[in-house]
């Protein structure tokens, strides 16, 4: 039996002068099922399930047209905003693990690096220094009243108060000693800045060299807080010296208060930057919280958009630390600024217990703050270590 004598269930009235199945398939969007070749299959488009749309490698053979060409019109857009995507979690998924890998660094690993630093080493004596000074502060508050005084000082306290306030007068010398010659880093900034070339020689412009600016021009350039820190250096190392014997007392007192001026002026410019500085991060907050806030209205959660909520979250976490420690810094500041206060204008009520309790608060604030940046330089050390 040859081909020719089937006959079709359904024999095509529209398409009987159609002499082949390419020229078929140019014409009508729905083939027969009877001209498919015999390697692909097709559902029937008149059944109650929709066909599913083939392979494009199936139709393309087929018919030898390209198929869906709009899949590829925004392939470099969809692949740029994948790498950016994939970008942000990956800075989300590390911030995750560094305050993962915050909670195993030790309290002992901490101070062991701050005591390895000599700021380090002065924070801890200043906190036992002003501890001490406000033990004695109390002690003697309490020795005033007339309860103590009716029941007398033995000995043994009277020399244990004389010991403690030789100690603090030690402590003090001590920090001294171990700021000393803390001008060179202010120093070493404007010098950075003097070797900028400032003219060249037009003499020989085969051999022109930049020439330096002068000295008298980079002071007077520096940033105020750079320049308030390097008279400030000078002043306290002459005033330590003075101390230790080596200058006179005369020059001491002088240049005691003159770099008491220069803390009054670099701590009122220091509360200067740090406001604008708070300004600027509240500014930045309040963006990533109306981001999120638009993105809860709007019904987007960290389901159906985790990317974008987690970035956010980060992003405001940080901020939120960042306002943190400017508070801190702000606070601390204000302490230095009652602090130094007493000693610029002489001020003479109630001296003695305001410093000692300003004094103790600057202390364990700006400790507080070294020991943050010292946790997190180990978490990253942690970090960097694994990676490796």
């Amino acid at each position: 039996m040859s081909f020719e004598s089937v006959t079709f269930p359904h024999p095509r009235e529209r398409h009987e002068s159609v002499a082949s199945t390419s020229s078929f398939r140019d014409d009508s969007f729905y083939p027969s099922s009877f001209e498919v070749p015999a390697t692909s299959f097709q559902m029937n488009p008149l059944s109650s399930h929709p066909p599913r749309t083939p392979r494009t490698s199936i139709i393309a053979n087929n018919t030898g047209a390209k198929v869906y060409p709009t899949a590829e019109y925004n392939y470099a857009e969809k692949s740029e905003e994948q790498n950016v995507d994939v970008e942000e979690e990956e800075d989300v998924v590390e911030a995750e693990e560094e305050r993962g890998r915050a909670g195993r660094v030790r309290n002992e690993e901490i101070w062991r690096e701050m005591l390895k630093t000599t700021v380090g080493r002065d924070k801890a004596v200043e906190l036992m220094q002003y501890s001490l000074k406000v033990y004695l502060l109390f002690h003697t508050t309490a020795m005033a009243s007339g309860f103590m005084r009716k029941r007398g000082r033995p000995s043994w306290e009277l020399e244990l108060v004389k010991r403690l306030e030789r100690t603090v007068a030690g402590f003090s010398l001590t920090r001294r000693c171990l700021i000393l010659f803390d001008w060179l880093e202010p120093l070493t900034s404007i010098q950075a800045q003097q070797a900028a070339p400032l003219t060249f020689d037009s003499s020989s412009p085969s051999k022109s060299k930049p020439k330096p600016k002068p000295i008298l021009h980079s002071l007077l350039h520096a940033p105020p807080l750079v320049l308030l820190g390097l008279l400030n250096g000078i002043a306290d190392d002459v005033h330590t010296f003075a101390k230790l014997g080596l200058l006179g007392s005369r020059a001491g007192q002088r240049a005691g208060r003159f770099a008491d001026w220069c803390w009054l002026l670099s701590t009122l410019a220091a509360l200067v930057e740090n406001n604008v500085e708070m300004a600027m991060v509240g500014q930045h907050q309040r963006e990533v919280e109306s981001r999120l806030y638009a993105e809860s209205m709007s019904g987007a959660t960290a389901k159906s958009t985790p990317t974008n909520t987690k970035i956010d979250d980060t992003e405001l976490q940080r901020l939120n630390q960042k306002m943190y420690w400017l508070q801190v810094t702000r606070t601390k500041l204000l302490m230095d600024l009652v602090f130094v206060s007493y000693d610029v204008f002489q001020f003479k009520r109630a001296k003695a217990p305001m410093q000692a309790l300003t004094g103790l608060t600057a202390a364990a604030l700006s400790t507080a703050k070294l020991y943050d940046r010292h946790k997190n330089a180990l978490v990253k050390t942690l970090s960097a270590g694994l990676t490796l």
